[in-house]
C-alpha cells in the first residue's frame, strides 16, 4: 500500500487577558509555524487547544478556569487530542493545578514560550504522559523575540508591539512583578525590525505595550529611553499610527511629551493609570512617588502636548479607603475630565502586601463606588463627544459593516478599550487600513457617528 503522508498537527490558540499576553501567544504561534505545525482557524476544531491565561485578578482567574474546563470538555468529547495551558496562571500556580485540571496535558510558564513545539510534538509522539508536564521556571528572566515578526493575532489593522517584559514597581496590590519578574527591555534595533515587518505585513497602527513602557531602556545602560525609541519609530516610512499604552505617572518626562508633540506618526494619546488621587491611598498602595505627579498630571500633559487624549485607570475599595478618600477621587475625576477611564474594584491577591492589610472595604461598597465613578465619567465622555460634532477628523478604517457603514477609529480611540467611529458614505474601493477624512455628525454611547467628507471625492 502507498504511504500516506501524515496530516500536519494543528493547534488552536485561545488568548485571555491583556495585549501583552496576546503578544506572548504570537511568539508561541510563530514558533509553531516555524516548526511546521499548523495554526487552526477555529480552536474548537484543532488537534491541540492552547490556552494562554491571565491570573492578575480573581475575575481573570475565573475566566481562565471556564476556558480551561471548556477545552477539557472538547477533549473528552473527542474534538481535541490535547490541552495545553500557558501564561500567567501556569506561571503563578504551576504543579498545584494538576489535580484541579486532570484533562490538561501540559503547563507552560512565561519563561518557556519557545518550548511550545517541543512539548506539543512530544505529546503527539508519545501520547498523554502519566502526569501532565509542568515547565515553569522561577527565574522569569527570559526576553523573547518573535520568530515571525510580521505575525499578529489581533485580527484587524493594528498590531501590538511589546517593548519590554516585567516591572520594577512594587505596588501593594499588584501580583504582576511576582509573576513576570523585573524589567527587561528589548533592544531598540530588534523593536524597529519588528515594527518594519508589521508595517510591511499591512498593519497600520502599532500599539506599544509593556507593564510600564515609560520605564523602557532603564535596564539597558546604553541611554535608551521611550523617547529615543519613538523617534526611531517616527522615522519609519509609511502611513501609520503609533499608540502608547500603559505608562507610569512619574515617568512621563518632558522629553517624551516633546517627542510626541513633534512627531508625525505618534498619536497624541497617553494611557497613564493613576489608580487614586488621595495621598493617603497612594501611599498605602506603595505609589507614594506619584502623589505630586498625579495631582497636576492632566493639566501638565495637556499643556505640553495640546490635544492629547488621556486614558487612566482607578482602583476603588482598597483597604482603608474611606468615604472621604473616595470623594476626593470622585472630585479629581470630574475636574480632570479624562477622555477615557477604567475602574477596578480591589481584589486581594495572595502574595501581595495588600492582601493582609487591615480595614478591608466591603465588596458591595467598592462596587457602589465603582459605579458612581463610572457615572461621573460617563457625563464627561458625553460632553467630550458632543463637542466633536461638526469636527473633521482623519480616521483609520477597520472593517466594513453589514449596514453599509464602516467601523473606524480616530487617533484618540484605542482598539478594544475605547469607543469607535461608525462612518457612512465611504466610497467604493476603500480597504481596511486606509486613513480617511470624515465629519462627525453625532454620537451614541461611547462611539462617534460620522460621514465621509465630500473633500475626499476625486482624491
Amino acid at each position: 500500500m502507498p504511504n500516506r503522508k501524515k496530516r500536519p498537527l494543528s493547534v488552536g490558540l485561545v488568548s485571555l487577558g491583556c495585549a501583552k499576553n496576546l503578544v506572548d501567544l504570537q511568539v508561541m504561534g510563530g514558533t509553531l509555524l516555524v516548526d511546521g505545525i499548523e495554526l487552526a482557524r477555529d480552536p474548537d476544531n484543532a488537534d491541540v487547544i492552547l490556552v494562554n491565561t491571565c491570573a492578575f485578578i480573581e475575575a481573570a482567574r475565573r475566566e481562565a478556569d471556564a476556558e480551561i474546563r471548556r477545552a477539557c470538555a472538547l477533549k473528552r468529547a473527542g474534538k481535541a487530542r490535547f490541552v495545553v495551558v500557558a501564561g500567567c496562571l501556569a506561571q503563578r500556580y504551576g504543579a498545584a493545578l494538576r489535580d484541579r485540571y486532570p484533562g490538561v496535558d501540559a503547563w507552560i510558564g512565561i519563561d518557556h514560550l519557545y518550548d511550545i513545539s517541543e512539548i506539543i510534538l512530544g505529546l503527539d509522539g508519545a501520547g498523554r504522559p502519566a502526569e501532565a508536564e509542568v515547565r515553569v521556571s522561577s527565574d522569569r528572566n527570559t526576553l523573547f523575540e518573535p520568530p515571525v515578526p510580521g505575525l499578529a493575532l489581533t485580527g484587524g489593522v493594528h498590531a501590538f508591539l511589546k517593548i519590554a517584559e516585567g516591572c520594577n514597581h512594587a505596588c501593594a496590590y499588584c501580583a504582576i512583578p511576582g509573576i513576570r519578574g523585573r524589567l527587561r527591555s528589548r533592544g531598540e534595533k530588534e523593536i524597529l525590525a519588528e515594527a518594519r515587518a508589521l508595517l510591511k505585513a499591512g498593519y497600520h497602527e502599532l500599539d506599544v505595550v509593556g507593564q510600564d513602557i515609560t520605564a523602557y531602556g532603564r535596564d539597558l545602560g546604553d541611554g535608551a529611553s521611550l523617547a529615543s525609541l519613538l523617534r526611531g519609530l517616527d522615522r519609519l516610512r509609511g502611513d501609520f499610527w503609533v499608540r502608547l499604552l500603559y505608562g507610569y505617572p512619574t515617568s512621563v518626562t518632558d522629553e517624551l511629551l516633546e517627542t510626541i508633540a513633534g512627531s508625525r506618526h505618534i498619536c497624541r494619546y497617553l494611557d497613564v493609570p493613576v489608580q487614586h488621587s488621595h495621598p493617603d491611598m497612594l501611599r498605602a498602595m506603595r505609589r507614594a512617588d506619584t502623589v505630586r505627579a498625579v495631582a497636576g498630571l492632566p493639566a501638565r500633559l495637556r499643556a505640553a502636548c495640546p490635544g492629547v487624549a488621556l486614558r487612566t485607570t482607578c482602583l476603588v475599595g482598597f483597604p482603608g479607603e474611606t468615604d472621604a478618600h473616595f470623594e476626593h477621587l470622585l472630585a479629581y475625576v470630574r475636574e480632570s475630565k479624562f477622555d477615557q477611564l477604567g475602574v477596578f474594584c480591589f481584589s486581594p491577591e495572595e502574595g501581595t502586601p495588600a492582601a493582609a492589610m487591615a480595614d478591608p472595604v466591603p465588596r458591595e461598597v467598592a462596587r457602589r463606588r465603582r459605579d458612581r465613578l463610572l457615572r461621573a465619567q460617563r457625563r464627561v465622555v458625553d460632553e467630550k463627544l458632543a463637542a466633536c460634532e461638526g469636527r473633521d477628523l482623519d480616521v483609520l478604517l477597520v472593517a466594513p459593516r453589514d449596514d453599509g457603514r464602516w467601523l473606524a477609529r480616530a487617533a484618540f480611540q484605542a482598539p478594544d478599550v475605547d469607543g469607535a467611529t461608525f462612518v457612512s458614505g465611504i466610497p467604493d474601493g476603500a480597504v481596511p487600513g486606509d486613513f480617511h477624512p470624515v465629519t462627525v455628525t453625532g454620537h451614541s454611547g461611547y462611539d462617534l457617528i460620522a460621514a465621509s467628507c465630500a473633500r475626499h471625492a476625486g482624491a
